[in-house]
């Protein structure tokens, strides 16, 4: 064998050895390395096709025998076939006005009309130029003069003192406790956040015509997300406009508050029963203001708390609090380390 034959083959054996040293020193290094925590594995993202199922299925499993869509009872919280009056009230604040409408304000603009009109037929058979061929002049009377200005005024007191009362009423401050839901105007649909619950917002559109039938919901007025809340309990609502200005209005909760980009509106509701109420944006925003309809579902506390818990992010209880409230900076005691003892 050559010298240069000799060369070559002590240069195979030394990177051979190279090699194989470099294997066994990476091999013990990756072995005393220590072992990062596994991530949780990702949510596999269904096909848009398969979408529906999954989602159906998921919620089946958060409690899906707890909380149950509430139906709507015919007649209840929403319009009526032929009908001519307003819709029943499930709210103390509906309740009195209705009662001031049907009961104050109605009779009182009935008899003024009546009795306006029963003046002007006696007028016209009595003071007509056949039976009044030379007209009389009258300066002043003192007694139609008094009258005619205290009567009125007596009317205007009546109608006047419980109206006040039943305005400010509607805008008492909310007591401590009360569940706020801040309600956003979009052009054309609602998005409710829920602050002390998590701070989920829950975005509400209307279903075709079809949709609604095939949920047993009223037409233009059936939502696929509705806003939630408990009956029985003070509610905050909060309402503000995204971009042009909305009305949230539920006629049967007697209930109306427009939302106004850049300024926040509250007023206080209280829902006597559970049930569904429908309503509709009542402020004209644009070109689909017809298609903003409402769903407020109002539910016992147990299974209000059930849908906060399907909601992603929704809290409950203490948790809800925790959630809500910014974490306190630690102590200036805890942040340094302790000093060695001497």
């Amino acid at each position: 064998m050559s010298l240069a034959d000799t060369a070559r083959s002590m240069g195979k054996a030394i990177r051979t050895l190279g090699v194989v040293a470099a294997l066994t020193l990476g091999t013990q290094a990756f072995a005393a390395a220590p072992v990062a925590p596994v991530a949780a594995a990702a949510p596999v993202v269904a096909a848009p096709d398969s979408a529906a199922p999954a989602a159906d299925a998921a919620a089946a499993t958060v409690d899906k025998g707890y909380y149950v869509p509430m139906k709507p009872t015919p007649g209840k919280g929403q319009p009526v076939d032929k009908g001519w009056t307003f819709q029943d009230q499930y709210s103390d604040t509906g309740e009195q006005a209705l009662w001031m409408h049907d009961y104050l304000l109605m009779p009182v603009i009935v008899v003024i009309s009546l009795l306006v009109l029963g003046l002007l037929f006696v007028v016209m058979a009595k003071f007509n130029k056949r039976a009044n061929p030379v007209a009389s002049k009258t300066s002043h009377n003192t007694l139609i003069e008094v009258v005619w200005t205290l009567v009125p005024v007596l009317i205007l007191v009546v109608i006047a003192v419980p109206s006040i009362r039943l305005l400010a009423n509607q805008y008492e401050p909310a007591p401590k406790g009360a569940v706020t839901v801040k309600v956003t105007g979009y052009q054309w649909y609602w998005g409710y956040t829920y602050p002390d619950n998590g701070g989920f917002e829950v975005i509400s559109n209307m279903l075709s015509d079809a949709d609604a039938l095939k949920a047993g919901e009223p037409s233009q007025l059936a939502v696929d997300n509705r806003m939630v809340v408990p009956a029985g309990e003070p509610i905050r609502i909060q309402t503000i406009g995204s971009d042009v200005i909305h009305a949230f209005a539920v006629p049967s909760l007697w209930f109306k508050l427009d939302a106004v980009p850049g300024r926040i509106n509250e007023k206080v509701l209280i829902i006597k029963e559970p049930g569904l109420y429908y309503g509709q944006c009542s402020e004209l925003c644009g070109a689909r203001h017809g298609y903003m309809p409402i769903a407020v579902e109002a539910l016992p506390r147990d299974k209000f708390e059930a849908w906060v818990k399907t909601q992603p992010g929704g809290t409950v209880g203490p948790a809800a609090e925790t959630a809500a409230a910014p974490a306190a900076p630690a102590p200036a005691a805890d942040a340094a380390p302790a000093a060695p003892a001497a």
